[in-house]
């Protein structure tokens, strides 16, 4: 079905391959049509608890593919492909507009979205691994943004995001300079949450996931990720608000009195997978 990712399913983990190893899984339209339909699958799979997103061969993703580059460098578009089979919406729509502009979409993801860093990290593919929810990267991958290199500017949200992870003196260097960094300093700087060796970030991220579908609650899990990402855009007393009405729902879930009775009885909760 798909060409430019591979998806793949084994209870709970939801694995989507970036699957351009030649070209370093430069980004194309049809990947980017592709990814989206497989999100929403992953969200819709009631066995899936968490997603990994990862490159195929020695790279994670080189940014855009160069073809496209120089043909909107050039003025030439041509013909666009039809991929209307692949139309699909992933995220909560009721995370609001700000995470439908574009790849914020990302953002509003159901569950968590897991960036398995194994090689070669930029331009756009920096953005799409700045937009997942962690990001676990091996000791040899290399990070770029490049955007100034090539006459650009900060894409995609990663203005918004990046300064929020790492500071914005940090984030302006990334930037401004387009340098190159490791698996090693991107942990340093808190852009990646682990850093594994070399072939080691998918393993490490599936076994994330799996911790999470044995202790923690699906909805808790969905809820928490809104409130994240939403109450960055928002004032103190909009957001504890919100979070006393969401408090207040989650009392009344069946998955409140089974973590509460799992810790009496003294075992693993049994918590129901949700995609409301």
């Amino acid at each position: 079905m798909y060409e430019h990712i591979q998806y793949d399913v084994s209870d709970p983990v939801a694995t989507i391959t970036l699957n351009r190893p030649d070209a370093l899984n430069a980004i194309t339209g049809r990947m980017q049509a592709e990814l989206k339909h497989a999100l929403a699958a992953a969200e819709a799979d009631e066995s899936v608890v968490g997603i990994v997103l990862t490159g195929a061969g020695r790279g994670f993703c080189a940014g855009a593919d160069i073809g496209g580059l120089q043909a909107t460098a050039s003025g030439e578009g041509g013909a666009r492909e039809d991929l209307s089979e692949f139309d699909a919406n992933p995220g909560n729509p009721d995370m609001g507009p700000n995470f439908s502009v574009t790849f914020s979409y990302l953002l509003s993801i159901r569950k968590p979205l897991i960036a398995a860093i194994n090689g070669a990290c930029a331009g756009l593919g920096f953005v799409f691994a700045s937009l997942c929810d962690m990001r676990f990267a091996e000791r040899q991958a290399k990070f770029t943004t490049a955007f100034v290199n090539r006459g650009l500017i900060a894409e995609h949200g990663s203005s918004w995001i990046l300064p929020r992870m790492i500071g914005p003196s940090r984030a302006l260097d990334i930037l401004w300079s387009g340098r190159k960094f490791t698996g090693e300093e991107a942990l340093e700087l808190g852009f990646a949450n682990r850093l594994c060796e070399e072939g080691g970030s998918k393993q490490a991220a599936e076994d994330y996931i799996r911790m999470l579908a044995e202790t923690a609650a699906p909805e808790s899990i969905k809820i928490i990720k809104a409130q994240v990402y939403r109450h960055l855009n928002m004032e103190l007393e909009a957001s504890m608000k919100e979070s006393n009405n969401w408090m207040a729902a989650s009392l009344t879930r069946d998955d409140f009195k089974e973590g509460v009775n799992s810790f009496v009885e003294r075992r693993p909760p049994d918590f129901k997978r949700v995609t409301e």
